[in-house]
Order: structure tokens, then sequence, then C-alpha cells
């Protein structure tokens, strides 16, 4: 059975490198799930299962999935889907289907839920496996079960998740205690390389851990009492079932998040914990579907047509952007109207994650916060 403690707290201030890395997520209307048979009852079935994981996919959330709209989207999935296909991985059969992105735009507009844009923050993993007295940072070349776990996650829920690679950079610059005793210092130095918008440091234990958490209830118990029951030849030793604590810690700007979690199945806590740190990325960067706002900035650099013409393309892909109306046109500046989905912030937020729009703040001049916001465009 699952023990689960969860608390949140912001702890203290911490900053994050300067430059910022993000990735496009691709196939953000596709998934890939686990079918019995190419026969059609098994094929509905799995159709239906791979809707919901677009859903909250494109939702950030588990619970966009109790929504009626999106209930009965589900029941009749086949009015969404635009392609199919079967794949074999280790003997298992896959259905990969493809969803109409336009179509399941619609479906969260009319439930009043946020949509997650393609545009996602790179989150760098520090998973320490701690087994007995032996601790190891997990990268994709270790031969264990978690990397593979952690990258299917990433694909399933949309999150672009690296691990470090744990090559002789790694070796030569990362201190395992250090990344084990969770020092903020050390650990961004260690992850300056890998230009993450955020980190996570997750440790898996089966010894030391546990044992802090036995004694922590046994601190807190009122009461111990000692057992005296004997039944001698008749007894018969039980193994003891495996027990397993997960925490992690995560470093997203200037605050800090951490969970805990206790239970016997390794994939079970660890599939839990991302899901976790999903849902709370995903809060930062989702975007109302409902809201309409009207949104006017400048953009300088535009010096040619070409230029433009990539600029425009650039904000009318914006996930955080409905519409796009070119006001006025002053040498190499061009001043647009965009029709936001959601708030301003959100789309601040997201375009930090960007490289090729910046915005320009004087550090001199005075906040007014009637003026239009100043962007630079790198090509």
């Amino acid at each position: 059975m699952l023990k689960h403690l969860f608390f949140i707290s912001i702890l203290f201030v911490l900053l994050l490198p300067i430059k910022v890395n993000s990735l496009e997520v691709k196939d953000l209307y596709q998934a890939r799930v686990n079918v019995e048979s190419q026969a059609s009852t098994h094929r509905q079935k799995a159709i239906k299962e791979a809707l919901r994981a677009v859903m909250v996919k494109v939702g950030g959330e588990t619970t966009v999935l109790s929504n009626k709209i999106l209930k009965n989207a589900v029941k009749n999935s086949n009015n969404y889907i635009t392609q199919y296909r079967y794949t074999r991985k280790n003997g298992q059969l896959y259905l990969v289907a493809n969803f109409n992105e336009d179509k399941i735009n619609q479906l969260f507009q009319q439930a009043n839920l946020a949509i997650w844009g393609s545009l996602r923050p790179q989150v760098l993993l520090w998973l320490i496996d701690e087994q007995g007295l032996s601790r190891t940072i997990m990268s994709n070349s270790m031969p264990s079960n978690l990397p593979i776990l952690v990258n299917d996650f990433s694909s399933q829920r949309g999150l672009p998740v690296v691990m470090p690679l744990m090559d002789l950079t790694d070796a030569t610059q990362v201190n395992l205690s250090d990344i084990w005793g969770r020092f903020e210092q050390p650990i961004y130095q260690a992850s300056e390389r890998y230009f993450a918008e955020a980190i996570v440091v997750m440790r898996l234990s089966d010894s030391s851990l546990l044992i802090v958490d036995e004694l922590t209830e046994l601190s807190s118990s009122e009461e111990v009492e000692e057992n005296t029951d004997s039944c001698g030849l008749l007894c018969v030793d039980e193994e003891p079932t495996p027990q397993y604590v997960l925490d992690w810690v995560l470093f997203s700007q200037n605050q800090r998040f951490t969970q805990v979690y206790q239970g016997e199945d390794r994939e079970v806590l660890t599939t839990q914990a991302l899901s976790d740190i999903t849902e709370l990325i995903y809060q930062k960067y989702a975007l109302s579907a409902t809201s309409d706002n009207d949104y006017i900035i400048e953009v300088a650099n535009v010096d040619s047509l070409k230029v433009y013409t990539e600029l425009f393309d650039f904000l009318s892909n914006l996930s955080a952007v409905k519409s796009v109306t070119l006001l006025n046109a002053k040498g190499a500046t061009r001043q647009f109207k965009l029709k936001l989905l959601g708030s301003e912030s959100a789309l601040l937020a997201s375009l930090k994650l960007n490289k090729q729009l910046k915005q320009y703040i004087d550090p001199l001049a005075v906040v007014d916060p009637t003026a239009i916001p100043i962007f630079h465009w790198e090509p």
C-alpha cells in the first residue's frame, strides 16, 4: 500500500543560470498505449485510452479527465482520431494514435480548461538510487529500468526531462555527496552545462532514508509496546516486503518545492513523483483556453520582408496567441496586437523559454505599467 506524505514549502530564494533552454515538444496529439491484439474490440479500447493520454499531455494535469465534456468526447473517440498504427517493442504490442489538434483544442475551450503549449521548460533530473550502502546517480547509460521509466514518462506527458550524462566532465565536477545532500550551490554548478529551466534532485532509497523515516515514526509514538510473543520452533520467518522512500526537491527560478513518499514499488513511487513534478511545472506555464485578451507589443530589428514574415509566423504559432494583427510599421520596428488565450503573464513566461524574441527592459527607466512592452527579434 502506498503511503503518500505531501508537503510543499517555499524555503528560500534560488537563482537559475542566466541562459535558459527549452524544447518544443513534438507529437503532443499522439499517444502510444499497450494493446492486447489488433482485434476491433481491443483497438477501440486502446483508442479511448490514447485519447485520455493526449488530453492529459495537452492539459498538463490528470484532473482534466474528470471534466464532463472531455469524458463524453472519450466515448466518441473515433470523432477525433486522424490515424493509427501498430508497433511492437520487446514483445509488447502497442497502438500509436494521432488525434486532430484543432478538435482537441476546441474541446478544451468548451470545457473552460487550460492548454499547455508545445514550448515547454527543460527539466534536469538528478536521480540517485540508493541500495544498501551503494548510491548511484542515474544516467541513460545505466543498466537500470529507472532511466527507461523516466524517458517513457517524459514522452507520455510531454515534459522534456533530461538526465545527466555522467561522462568524464560530470565525473570531475559532480560530487555525489553534494547531490545527495541537496546542497544548492554545488547542484547549480554541476547543472550549469545542461542549461535547464528547472532542476530536480530525486532520491530513491531502500536503506538510509527508510531508517530515518522509521525512526521519525518511532519517536512520534506516545508508547512503544514490547512484543513478548514467542512461538519457539513453530515460528515461520516470513520474507519482509521491500520498503522504499523517495523524496525530491524541485528548484525552479526563485522557489524550492519538496515532497516525500513511501511504498513498496520503486516504479510506482517514481512515476507518482514525476507526475507531481509535471503538474507543479504545468501550473506555471498553462494557458487559459477561454480568456480573450488583447496585448500590444513592439518588436525591433524587423528590417526586411523576410524577417517580418518569420516574426509574424512565429507569433501566430505561439500556443498562447489566438490571432496576430499588424498595427503599425516604422523603420525597423513593428507594432502588433496579439489576441491572447490566457493572461499576459502566461505569454511572458512562455516567451522566456524562447531565444528569438526577447523583451527589452531599460534598467534605468521608471517602470510604467501602461507602457507598450518592447521586444527584440533575433532571427
